[in-house]
């Protein structure tokens, strides 16, 4: 335990039970850290030591996961890559903006799935052959159109960081978003006419404003502000062609 002495935090977590609170409320623990700690560490320890009642998500601390999303200091991170020694002695730990609370920092997130569900996140191949016909293969160059939004680990703080997803529910939202248009990249996908009809909706793409502050917590550097801007001009471009060039196919 002396080596924990090296410094000593006031972490500040917002508590809810549903069963006994009516509102939510904040609990300060003192937690002794190592300059190594991360956020999750000292949770861990909150846990562990002082209160086995405080509820979190969390399971790789890797973050390759994306379950130990919240806020801390009112920015969306994860816990295991907010590393204590970035942060003041006073510490203040909230579960995720714009998502219901079910118990203190553990959030309903089954608005996002079903959204995420909607797009069709997988490969939907341009032709059916035979498993002895080999696998569809794919060029360097044709990987990396899409690669860098394959790196999304559904952690969902561009959820938690976005305006517009705050203001207006039925937000698709950019992660779902991104991963239509990982998949609508992809050389060997033929779905994209089907993701259309959900991802150029009033509430797909055409609902978000560019703020940009999906991209900017991105733990993977995603780039999902990117990726939905690209996702406006193909949807654009379909528009003309429909429109006002009929004679020309997509």
């Amino acid at each position: 335990m002396s080596e924990l002495q090296k410094r000593q935090i006031q972490l500040e977590v917002l508590r809810y039970n549903p069963e006994t609170d009516t509102a939510p409320r904040y609990q300060t623990y003192s937690v002794p850290c190592l300059d190594e700690w991360v956020v999750l560490d000292a949770l861990n320890y909150v846990k562990d030591h002082l209160d086995p009642t405080l509820s979190y998500r969390w399971s790789c601390h890797m973050a390759v996961c994306g379950s130990c999303g919240m806020m801390v200091n009112g920015e969306p991170k994860l816990a295991c890559k907010a590393f204590i020694h970035e942060y003041a002695d006073q510490i203040k730990v909230e579960p995720m903006a714009n998502f219901p609370i079910e118990r203190d920092l553990v959030t309903s997130v089954e608005d996002f799935i079903t959204k995420l569900a909607s797009v069709k996140p997988y490969l939907i191949p341009k032709e059916d052959k035979p498993i002895s016909a080999g696998e569809f293969k794919q060029t360097p160059a044709e990987l990396k159109k899409f690669k860098q939004y394959t790196l999304c680990i559904n952690c969902m703080l561009c959820y938690a960081a976005c305006p517009q997803y705050g203001l207006v529910p039925e937000f698709l939202g950019p992660a779902a978003i991104s991963m239509a248009h990982r998949y609508n990249q992809d050389s060997r996908d033929g779905g994209r006419d089907q993701r259309q009809e959900v991802v150029a909706s009033n509430e797909g793409v055409w609902e978000c404003s560019f703020v940009g502050a999906c991209s900017e917590v991105c733990p993977k550097h995603v780039d999902p502000a990117g990726a939905l801007q690209q996702v406006k001009v193909a949807s654009t471009i379909d528009w003309y062609k429909e429109h006002l060039m009929p004679w020309v196919t997509k």
